[in-house]
């Protein structure tokens, strides 16, 4: 069976720079942090008090208020960024086959802030179990598909996927997976995260994980960068509607980008550190170029999963030097995490919107807040740094590592008819 070609005809965000795609887009191509002081709850007395919150947003602003307080904070934004996602693409339950329509989202963590919320409270009191009846259907990861499908209709495959930071990346690869061998017409996936609580901040703060540049939040996220000390906290969601060529074309849909393929892999190596040589990575970037048919020159613009951290810049830059060789040096790498913060299981469905969106308009986002080359890093690579480029790109690589040795990837090109 030759597998049906795959494209891209909706897109939402929810994100620290802006809460809608074109928001999302000016912010990164405008190089704008999202950074700043903690405000979900007192982190006076953490090691890191700062982190890429989402701007000026209530759930109640989208959604019904006795729907939001059904949700945790991760499935209103993954409901929310689908919406926008599903508005986009010109699609409901009277214009598709409602049963060729699945949902497959992702989370890294999923119902974090009202299973502390709960807990804090139950260790507050005088033992007696008083808990809400939706603290399971609020903690669930499965549940934003969930959501997502009843709140539409949607009568195909449904299910979540959590690998890690390469969640939101995987999602995506099993949604173009049910697309092209004819499981599905039409995939909304994507992922979200909102952990910005005691015990994510805490916890990752003891793993010496986040930056500490708590005099300075709004550089310090940075990548390849000589004094980068760890990542930025982010949050939000992202959204994406997938369909075969065929059904988009035949209803007349906008198409943004194809979705060429994909790879995912294990490093086998270490829980949270990645492969010091970058193997995991090399090979599902390998992958991912074959899996879409394309050669290593084919591509114009890699979006790095590039966090911040001492180890894992410099294990991704070994890879792509490995896999692209001399066509490294054509090519431009950029880490939009430097204005967004690590969005962790949301990270790939936010960074796959910024690869189709350089595709639509040729331009790279930039890797900002660079003060300090580091001399591990070959200062022939072209990492964008601090200000966008403007280049054709007809197809871009997005690149997600996760703890646990997690790692996907996929490619987006220019789509042609």
């Amino acid at each position: 069976m030759q597998p049906r070609r795959v494209v891209v005809t909706g897109l939402g965000a929810l994100t620290p720079l802006g809460n809608s795609i074109s928001d999302f887009w000016k912010g990164l191509t405008d190089g704008v942090s999202g950074a700043g002081p903690i405000t979900h709850f007192d982190a006076a007395k953490f090691k890191t008090r700062f982190a890429c919150e989402l701007k000026n947003f209530d759930a109640t602003n989208y959604l019904d208020k006795k729907d939001a307080r059904k949700m945790d904070p991760f499935t209103q934004t993954a409901v929310i960024a689908a919406d926008q996602a599903v508005q986009d693409a010109g699609i409901n339950r009277n214009t598709v086959n409602v049963d060729r329509v699945g949902v497959i989202w992702a989370s890294g963590i999923g119902g974090m802030i009202n299973f502390c919320q709960e807990m804090k409270e139950f260790g507050q009191g005088d033992g007696t179990p008083r808990f809400s009846p939706f603290l399971i259907p609020r903690l669930i990861l499965d549940i934003a598909a969930g959501h997502i499908s009843i709140r539409h209709g949607f009568r195909g495959p449904n299910f979540s996927v959590v690998s890690a930071c390469a969640s939101a990346t995987n999602a995506i690869i099993e949604a173009m997976l049910y697309i092209q061998y004819g499981k599905a017409d039409v995939m909304i996936t994507g992922g979200s995260e909102n952990v910005i609580n005691e015990a994510c901040i805490g916890g990752f703060n003891a793993m010496k994980a986040l930056s500490e540049r708590n005099d300075d939040p709004a550089t310090a996220s940075r990548p390849f960068d000589l004094d980068r000390d760890g990542f930025v906290m982010g949050e939000g969601a992202g959204g994406l509607v997938l369909e075969s060529y065929e059904h988009a074309t035949a209803r007349g849909a906008k198409i943004y980008a194809e979705l060429a393929g994909g790879g995912a892999t294990a490093d086998a190596y270490h829980l949270t550190a990645p492969h010091p040589e970058g193997l995991g990575a090399m090979n599902v970037m390998r992958l991912a170029l074959q899996d879409a048919g394309l050669q290593p020159h084919d591509i114009d613009y890699i979006n790095v999963h590039g966090t911040s951290t001492p180890l894992g810049d410099v294990a991704e830059v070994k890879a792509i030097q490995q896999v692209f060789g001399e066509h490294a040096y054509n090519m431009n790498i950029s880490s939009t995490k430097s204005m967004t913060g690590h969005l962790l299981g949301a990270a790939g469905a936010i960074e796959s919107i910024a690869a189709i969106m350089s595709i639509i308009h040729g331009i790279v986002p930039p890797t900002i807040n660079h003060f300090t080359k580091d001399p591990e890093l070959d200062p022939k690579l072209n990492f964008t740094f601090n200000v966008a480029q403007r280049r054709e790109i007809n197809a871009a690589l997005s690149n997600t590592f996760g703890f646990g040795g997690h790692n996907a990837s996929v490619i987006f090109k220019k789509f042609v008819a």
